[in-house]
């Protein structure tokens, strides 16, 4: 039987081990590093492809998300939510209006803000974008067990928590 073909702009690997990208002598100080960035480039690329199929893009379905659980909210509200700046944020909420997701309505406490909101479309989404996540879940943990998905989630949490606290230590934050 002919082995499969390398899927475009790759090459086959060999082993499980090997990294998709090849690993730059100048990264050798920073393997896990190197490894996450591989790691987020391909997720997003997956992610990014689930998503197109429901007419949207990889952070668009996490604004989506908080808006269905909390409701509407004010853009500054969603920009600290999610941990974004200003200007994306104000591209995203642009781009799902466009696309008829969400709408903007004055706020009734505060005459200098408006609330976005959630519309009768984007709840039809609902469901396919958390059917995208699951999908997107079977293929990052496809062969991990039980025990290795939550091991993995511990790290992931243990490594988000040590910049974190990077980022609250002026001392230990990278010079800018």
């Amino acid at each position: 039987m002919a082995e499969p073909a390398p899927q475009a702009g790759r090459e086959p690997t060999g082993t499980a081990q090997e990294a998709s990208v090849p690993v730059p002598a100048a990264a050798g100080g920073g393997p896990i590093s190197h490894a996450i960035f591989r790691l987020a480039r391909l997720h997003r690329m997956f992610a990014g492809q689930l998503l197109r199929r429901i007419g949207l893009h990889p952070g668009q379905e996490l604004v989506m998300m908080h808006l269905w659980e909390l409701g509407p909210q004010r853009q500054t509200d969603l920009v600290r939510l999610l941990d974004s700046d200003a200007a994306t944020m104000t591209r995203t909420v642009q781009r799902l209006e466009q696309a008829g997701f969400v709408r903007r309505r004055p706020s009734p406490t505060d005459k200098r803000a408006s609330l976005i909101e959630p519309t009768a479309a984007s709840h039809a989404l609902r469901r396919e974008v958390e059917e995208a996540w699951s999908r997107l879940e079977d293929l990052v943990a496809a062969d991990l067990t039980d025990d290795e998905r939550a091991a993995a989630l511990h790290t992931l949490e243990r490594l988000e928590q040590n910049l974190l606290r990077a980022a609250d230590d002026p001392a230990g934050a990278p010079p800018e």
